[in-house]
């Protein structure tokens, strides 16, 4: 398992990205401004093409804000993995999260949803998951 911190010229980002397998799996320490959120997208996918991932796993469990810029990038990221052969699952989205996101009439197209890691992994795993297979 290979684990990169994402650090571009600009400075770290307050997230990991592992690879695990087939997978990547992402976790988002702390809140991302708009700026660090576009980076984050830019390497993941660039990460996908590097290791020929077949899946993503992005964990944001340590947010207590996702804003509707945020859900539509992770938005825009699935459906861009998607395009490159890698599905997206995003995992540990809190209750007040969900909430705001339903008030604010904010949806995450294209990308599936899981409780907790275990969750996401088996969903990535799953033959669910495969190819052609559309989000829940």
């Amino acid at each position: 398992m290979n684990v990169d911190t994402v650090e571009p010229a600009l400075g770290p980002l307050p997230a990991s990205i592992l690879s695990q397998g087939p997978n990547l799996i992402v976790s988002i320490h702390a809140a991302l401004d708009d700026e660090q959120l576009s980076r984050l997208q830019r390497d993941l996918l660039d990460r996908v093409g590097r290791n020929r991932s077949r899946g993503i796993l992005i964990d944001v469990a340590a947010l207590d804000v996702l804003d509707s810029f945020a859900a539509r990038t992770l938005g825009e990221l699935a459906y861009m993995a998607r395009l490159r052969g890698a599905r997206t699952v995003v995992v540990g989205i809190a209750p007040e999260v969900a909430l705001a996101l339903v008030r604010l009439a904010v949806n995450l197209p294209l990308t599936q949803t899981a409780l907790d890691l275990e969750e996401g992994l088996a969903w990535l795993e799953s033959d669910d998951a495969g190819p052609g297979a559309a989000a829940r």
